[in-house]
């Protein structure tokens, strides 16, 4: 089977008409979702290198100039296929279509067994279509505001026209994705609390929750002991609907993309516990080290100014712990929110503990402001990942930002969007089992969906409350029983940041003739996969499902390193 060709023409010139206008052009954080599935594909900003030598060309960005329309509508009269998310509106109109804006709401009869619906922050259908162009496919359907709310339209819809077809999804895929990740707009007050009173944002305090993009009433569940929490990484399964998309496409012309799977051999998902100081109490250290040791733990420990006895520090490092920063933002802690603040109190922990170098960070409190502030501070004093985005109250634990996996923020519109070189890793819920907070009846969901698409589970657990309560170190034991019975496989976060980088370097770059792969950068125990139209096993490998498509499993390994570096 021969390698697809995709191109992604993100149009240079609209783009910067949007940035020139203070516009924001989250269409290009597209390039972020494909190379983080190992996805192989071409870049073009320049609608002169749209041609009929790829297969799939992808849309993000809708050109304004005509010249750009008519290079794509000839792209796909000739037999190209064409995907969009959310846009074609000027491609539409040369079509005879009218656009509809559907602002939030929710997508079902995409899953499987229709178990969720979708929640999507804006969605623009396509009305009236002209008699050239034919629906050959529909799927889903979108509900306006609420997942019983007025039918809306299509989800996704396949048009023929010419030779060729367009794949087009009514809602904007990957301005939803940014959405919930990261909010939609900056950081300036507080965020609109629950109005059960479970979770009370509005406390005068900026966190990164205030700018979350979820529904109180309609995207939390409940646990059989009356807890609420967030419950789908709405997020990541957007991400995993687009890239299973793209893969059917390729099939659907007999040719295959190959991916870059998630985690190393062996591993199906990662379970991660972190740890922030705040009292800085040595005793609270001591009885967490002991915990950590009876559960065969290593985690990461946030540390914030005074911190620990020097002691202290050595035995969290010499029991293979990651030392790691907890900035502190509280005015009420005499901290306050700057860059000379935050690298003063990083040159104290450097200086207290010896380290040159400190990979991760979590702010006090969640404390954050604005948009991209603390991802640009991290970046400039050596911060390579970041666990700030979580909850700060009971009622808002879970998927709040609507992801578990690592991922790369992008910049605001002043920055023209574009990625900051720093990996957040969110985390779930503090303190299971703390007397004013959730109980162990969330672990298990959260569990579950970090596996349904094999993510990250971060769990933080303060050292004093361990030290506190009993309860609180039984939960720490639940959780590390209940992942490691799930298959889960525990990390620091200075492991999850080395192993994000070091995969998003490795690109796949074609098959031989004997249906090897030639990947650049390649590590070793990473898996490549190789979708196919059938489950049988035709070669000889063996066969996992990702994004619900059979796929032969390549492990790279030494000897496949050595027999690549012939190749290459």
């Amino acid at each position: 089977m021969n390698l697809a060709k995709v191109a992604v023409y993100f149009d240079r010139t609209t783009a910067l008409k949007r940035w020139a206008a203070g516009e924001n052009v989250f269409e290009i954080y597209l390039k972020h979702i494909l190379e983080y599935a190992g996805i192989p594909f071409t870049w073009i900003e320049n609608d002169v290198e749209i041609s009929n030598e790829y297969d799939i060309l992808i849309l993000p960005v809708d050109p304004i100039e005509q010249s750009s329309n008519d290079r794509i509508l000839e792209f796909i009269l000739q037999g190209g296929a064409l995907i969009s998310y959310g846009g074609l509106k000027e491609l539409g109109a040369m079509l005879g279509c009218r656009p509809k804006v559907i602002k939030k709401g929710y997508a079902e009869g995409l899953n499987e067994d229709n178990r969720v619906s979708l929640r999507f922050l804006k969605a623009i259908t396509l009305e009236g279509l002209s008699d050239k162009v034919e629906i050959r496919e529909e799927r889903g359907i979108l509900r306006s505001n609420t997942p019983i709310g007025e039918k809306a339209g299509a989800v996704y819809q396949i048009f023929t026209y010419g030779k060729g077809e367009v794949h087009r999804w009514a809602v904007d895929i990957i301005g939803s994705v940014v959405g919930f990740q990261q909010g939609t707009k900056p950081v300036m007050e507080d965020g609109v609390p629950a109005p059960d009173g479970t979770a009370n944002i509005d406390d005068q305090l900026l966190k990164a929750e205030d700018g979350f993009e979820l529904d109180w009433e309609w995207d939390r569940s409940i646990t059989e002991t009356g807890e609420k929490y967030f419950a789908y990484p709405y997020a990541d399964l957007w991400k995993e609907i687009l890239i299973a998309q793209l893969l059917r496409t390729a099939l659907q012309k007999e040719k295959t993309l190959p991916i870059i799977d998630y985690w190393p051999e062996g591993i199906d998902q990662v379970a991660m516990i972190s740890h922030d100081s705040d009292i800085n109490q040595d005793e609270s250290a001591e009885m967490t080290l002991e915990v950590l040791k009876e559960c065969g733990l290593k985690t990461t420990w946030c540390m914030m100014e005074p911190g620990y006895s020097e002691k202290i520090y050595q035995k969290i490092e010499d029991e293979g712990h990651e030392l790691a920063f907890h900035y502190n933002a509280l005015e009420t802690d005499d901290g306050y929110w700057s860059e000379a603040e935050f690298s003063r109190q990083l040159s104290w922990l450097k200086q207290v503990t010896g380290k040159s170098e400190v990979f991760s960070n979590k702010n006090h409190y969640t404390r954050f402001e604005k948009w991209g502030e603390l991802f640009d501070w991290c970046e400039k004093h050596g911060i390579l990942s970041d666990q700030t985005r979580g909850p700060s109250k009971k009622g808002n634990i879970g998927f709040l930002f609507g992801t578990c996996h690592p991922y790369f923020p992008v910049s605001w519109t002043d920055q023209n969007n574009r990625f900051y070189d720093v990996v957040e890793i969110s985390f779930l819920t503090q303190d299971v089992d703390l007397d004013r907070l959730a109980d162990n009846s969330i672990v298990k969901p959260f569990l579950q969906n970090v596996k349904m698409v094999r993510g990250v589970a971060h769990f933080l657990f303060h050292q004093i409350h361990i030290y506190r309560q009993q309860s609180v170190r039984q939960a720490v034991k639940f959780v590390t029983q209940e992942a490691r019975k799930m298959g889960f496989i525990f990390w620091t976060g200075e492991q999850i940041n080395r192993w994000v980088r070091e995969r998003l370097e490795m690109k796949i770059i074609g098959l031989n003739p004997d249906g090897s792969i030639k990947v650049a950068n390649a590590v070793e125990n990473a898996v490549i996969l190789i979708p196919v139209s059938s489950k049988e096993n035709v070669n000889g490998n063996k066969m996992v499902n990702r994004y619900g498509l059979p796929c032969e499993k390549h492990v790279i390994n030494g000897k496949y390193l050595i027999e690549l570096g012939d190749k290459l």
